[in-house]
């Protein structure tokens, strides 16, 4: 049996698009709701992309909800900014400077 339409859309609010930091696909619609236009938006407001994998498992689907809610083709969301380090790096690279 299929769930009525107002169940799945409940469901759908719920599920998370960021696991590093926790992130459900209704605090990013909630986000651009409240005038978030951007990924780099999206980021500052939810953190989604700002976790462990910095965005490499969430950043496509971040994306694709701005271009659903904001009727945008994806060649229209810029991609976010990359902050340095970009990699992980060990703490006595710094030390030996």
């Amino acid at each position: 049996m299929a769930p009525h339409k107002e169940e799945a859309s409940t469901t759908d609010d719920d599920l998370v698009i960021c696991r590093c930091e926790e992130i459900t696909r209704g605090e990013i619609k909630e986000a651009i709701r409240n005038g978030m236009r951007t990924l780099n938006g999206v980021k500052r407001i939810t953190r989604a992309g700002m976790g462990l994998c910095q965005g490499q498992t969430c950043q496509r689907l971040v994306a694709q909800i701005l271009t659903e809610e904001l009727h945008l083709s994806t060649a229209e969301i810029d991609p976010t900014t990359a902050r340095g380090p970009v990699r992980p790096l060990r703490l006595e690279v710094f030390a030996n400077s």
